[in-house]
């Protein structure tokens, strides 16, 4: 079998995105009103600093008008960093092909 080992990524990460979905249902199910099962660390440490009386010493120049543009910044920053990593692997990988 020539592409054993695909197969078996494949049907690991199937099984994990069912194992997930699965998971996220349940927990979606048990949730009271205006609770979020996956609101992560960063809301949470920024209540316990806001609590704190913690004043900021600047304020940013810019700040994006929304939510959406501000994770596409955030992915885009994340593929250009992507496209420079595979480049440098591409290119110490053909290098070493040609020697």
């Amino acid at each position: 079998m020539k592409y054993k080992a695909e197969i078996i990524a494949g049907i690991v990460i199937l099984a994990f995105a069912i194992i997930f979905l699965l998971t996220n249902a349940s927990i979606q199910q048990n949730l009271a009103e205006g609770e979020e099962a996956w609101g992560g660390a960063d809301g949470q440490a920024a209540e316990i600093i806001e609590s704190s009386g913690y004043e900021p010493w600047i304020s940013p120049v810019w700040e994006p008008p929304s939510g959406e543009i501000e994770s596409l910044f955030f992915s885009l920053q994340a593929a250009i960093g992507a496209l420079i990593i595979g480049y440098f692997f591409g290119y110490y990988r053909s290098r070493q092909a040609a020697s």
